[in-house]
């Protein structure tokens, strides 16, 4: 890679606006908005966030300089005016939010919301809404969530308030979903027979770019209501995307057979067992590349320039992606933002028996002189993704797999960060609901059960050295779920000593190398 590449890879430079304006931002805990947010803040503007857990902002870096407000954009706003609340005063809008699960009448409730929104938007005078969306040809068939963000962007075009509505194909950059699902297929498989939609084009656009261009909309001059197709301007397909990921990340050349069979939902499926992405996500997701994803126009042009130093191309991309998560900066994941997080259902309750029905508990301590608290924590803290369990991996592995086939997390979802938590990070099939930084750590189950469980680490000093307690909750919902337990607990007395057990000691360890002399150094 020659200097000038390096510079463009480089720190970003983001240009002060020249008119900050008072913007809010729905969607601001989620993998583009908790991007979006700090870029527009360093621009200089006044910034707003809507969001239904108010917790996973303040985990953030940038948390306390917006202003937040708690808004559920499923409530009817004539009941609940925290919407309009929000909306006041604003001149720009970003709606970032798009659900790839949801049941079967999601398009109903997502152009439900949307017109809400755009009604709301118009009564508080606000200027300008701002959307992503995805590129698709005209006159085409499209999958369920391509039509639903189709329909949501018309729906904000045909409302009073000026709207840009950008299209986007694949968004490459660390940590987005469609980056997790190629560095997978292509990391996991050397020769992948796939169906025919990895003959499809598809033009894609790195995180950064994309970023360009949001930051950009709110400085447009004038009116404008308008869709707005942005990417790279380098058309590749599926196929060319798997192989040429293979090459940047040093792997060995990749074959990809694309075999004459469509097969969306059944190919799906597969992603989902090979990738962290859970099926709710994968299915939706491949069912949208069933389709080329290429600018149509250039028509963005006129309005907002092209960055200075060009687009990344698919390689830069890939080349920054892969290295913001080695240097440990990957700010938000295609995981940041999944649903609300309840902290009255989320958080451990301190006396299980408050439920009034049955509650099973494994809870278990030991002391050790061997390491020390802040050692101890560490490994906590680490614990997870490529870290493991520290107990009986094939078990782990087995229980992630049936859980993924059931439509759950599943085990290989793994991290935001291999070494750093924060409320609402996932860490396989578990999400962190409550941090206290070298105390404790509170996870909540994600994975298919009936019921709901929660695993707790906590760590103090004490005269007898330092204490690791670790304690395992379950609230059954039904005769299922008591019988899942009693199926689960002989296991359980296997597995949750020894995870207790290789903790203290993986930290012992570590405590041990970590006081030796430096080399050629007598210990004093």
């Amino acid at each position: 890679m020659d200097d000038k590449e390096q510079q463009r890879l480089g720190e970003e430079s983001i240009t002060p606006s020249p008119q900050p304006r008072r913007v809010l931002v729905l969607g601001a805990t989620g993998y583009v908005g908790g991007r979006l947010v700090p870029r527009l803040l360093q621009a200089g503007h006044d910034v707003s966030v809507a969001v239904r857990s108010p917790e996973k902002v303040r985990a953030t870096p940038w948390g306390a300089e917006v202003t937040v407000h708690q808004v559920d954009l499923d409530e009817d706003p004539r009941q609940h005016p925290a919407l309009a609340e929000a909306l006041e005063d604003q001149d720009v809008i970003y709606y970032l939010v798009h659900s790839m699960g949801g049941g079967s009448d999601f398009e109903e409730q997502e152009a439900q919301t949307a017109e809400r929104l755009a009604a709301a938007a118009h009564e508080a005078g606000v200027q300008r809404i701002v959307y992503l969306g995805g590129l698709h040809p005209e006159g085409a068939e499209l999958s369920p969530h391509m039509r639903s963000r189709a329909a949501v962007a018309r729906i904000l075009l045909d409302s009073p308030v000026d709207t840009i509505a950008f299209q986007a194909g694949i968004i490459i950059g660390s940590g987005s979903a469609s980056f997790e699902m190629i560095r997978h297929l292509a990391r996991t498989l050397r020769l992948m027979p796939a169906p025919d939609w990895v003959a499809n084009r598809v033009e894609p656009l790195g995180i950064r770019d994309v970023l360009y261009y949001l930051l950009a909309a709110a400085d447009v001059p004038g009116s404008i209501n308008a869709t707005l197709d942005v990417g790279n301007r380098q058309t590749l397909t599926y196929a060319q995307v798997m192989k040429t990921f293979a090459k940047v990340a040093g792997l060995a050349p990749r074959h990809v057979i694309a075999l004459p069979i469509p097969a969306p939902t059944l190919s799906g499926m597969w992603v989902g067992l090979v990738t962290p992405l859970p099926m709710s996500l994968t299915i939706p997701l491949v069912q949208s590349l069933q389709l080329d994803a290429v600018t149509g126009d250039r028509r963005v042009d006129e309005l907002i320039p092209p960055p200075a130093s060009g687009f990344l191309t698919f390689e830069e991309a890939v080349t920054l992606a892969l290295r913001r998560e080695r240097e440990g900066a990957v700010d938000t994941t295609w995981d940041a933002d999944v649903g609300p997080l309840d902290q009255a259902a989320a958080s451990l309750p301190n006396d299980p028996q408050w439920a009034g029905h049955p509650v099973y508990e494994d809870a278990r301590s030991v002391t050790t002189t061997e390491a020390s608290a802040e050692a101890v924590w560490r490994v906590i803290e680490g614990i997870g993704g490529t870290n493991g369990w520290y107990s009986w991996p094939l078990a782990w592995r087995v229980r992630g797999v049936w859980d993924k086939l059931v439509g759950g997390a599943g085990l290989n979802r793994g991290r935001r960060l291999p070494d750093v938590l924060r409320v609402g990070d996932p860490v396989d099939w578990w999400r962190v609901v409550d941090l206290e930084p070298g105390r404790s750590l509170t996870l909540r189950a994600e994975m298919k059960v009936a019921g709901e469980a929660w695993l707790e680490f906590t760590v103090r000093e004490s005269q007898q050295g330092t204490e690791l307690a670790q304690r395992a909750v379950f609230y059954p919902t039904n005769v299922r779920g008591t019988l899942y337990w009693y199926s689960m607990a002989p296991f359980h007395r296997f597995i949750f000593p020894t995870m207790l057990e290789r903790i203290v000691a993986t930290a012992a360890a570590t405590s041990h190398h970590d006081a030796r002399p430096p080399a050629g150094e007598e210990r004093s």
